[in-house]
């Protein structure tokens, strides 16, 4: 029989669903049907997928949709807001054209021309499992005000996107996992952090980007690094999402005999 969050007794305060790089890729392997023995039955609880015009790409992270399975009795996916705590979605990412790689990262478009869109910040990054590659990691930023002549708005709006595979690009469609969540205080990263930090973008072609936009290129010394979850999801005993010390449970398992939920 299928497990959902209804049939756990109720998980205790201090619980949060922090799992690594390589954890997330492993709910994406099983997610995806690759290797149907990591799928965990409890995982839709926590990772809900979103698809069409309810996407990240197509929806301002604020109106991302909640899990309405659990809503109602644990509130396990309250819509993603300015609170510092971290979403996960699986989706799949599509091409802004029927012809060309170029990925949709456009939210949507203003009245005045204005668009928000998500734009790729550093290097993707290899994910390593036991030494080997398992698949790659992307970090994201949202920008309001883009368009030519426009000088674009970095958000504290971050996404960490990640994918399966030896190829750096997801395939147009291929199932992704992401985290989203508002950056509420910037990682110090030593005396030059604040400048770097704060240098004006500027436009130039990207292929990266969608519509033939102008891209955003950060200044020297905007590292990866500097986007970060500083806070998880939590839930006490009465089920509510709450911020609290990181005493973490990176990664959950579900055994057959209902001796253990969480392991």
């Amino acid at each position: 029989a299928s497990s959902s969050i209804q049939d756990l007794p109720g998980l205790p305060a201090g619980v949060k669903f922090d799992p690594t790089d390589q954890e997330l890729l492993e709910h994406l392997e099983g997610k995806a049907g690759s290797d149907p023995h990591k799928l965990h039955p409890l995982i839709d609880e926590f990772i809900p997928t979103i698809e069409g015009d309810d996407g990240i790409c197509y929806t301002h992270p604020e109106k991302l949709p909640s899990n309405d399975r659990s809503i109602d009795t644990i509130y396990l996916f309250m819509r993603v807001r300015q609170d510092g705590l971290v979403r996960h979605f699986f989706h799949r990412p599509s091409k802004a054209y029927t012809t060309g790689t170029r990925k949709r990262r456009k939210v949507h478009t203003d009245a005045r021309g204005g668009e928000t869109r998500w734009h790729k910040t550093g290097k993707t990054r290899p994910v390593l499992v036991g030494g080997r590659l398992k698949g790659y990691k992307k970090i994201l930023v949202l920008y309001t005000n883009y368009g030519k002549q426009r000088k674009p708005e970095k958000t504290s709006w971050i996404m960490h996107q990640y994918h399966l595979g030896s190829d750096e690009e997801e395939k147009d469609g291929e199932l992704v996992v992401s985290k989203v969540f508002y950056q509420t205080q910037p990682r110090q990263c030593g005396s030059g952090a604040k400048e770097s930090y704060g240098r004006k973008v500027k436009a130039a072609a990207d292929d990266d980007d969608d519509d033939g936009a102008a891209a955003v290129v950060l200044g020297e010394g905007s590292a990866v690094g500097d986007y970060y979850a500083p806070s998880l999801i939590a839930y006490n005993q009465g089920g509510q999402n709450r911020v609290s010390s990181p005493h973490l449970l990176p990664h959950f398992a579900m055994h057959a005999g209902g001796a253990s939920f969480i392991s």
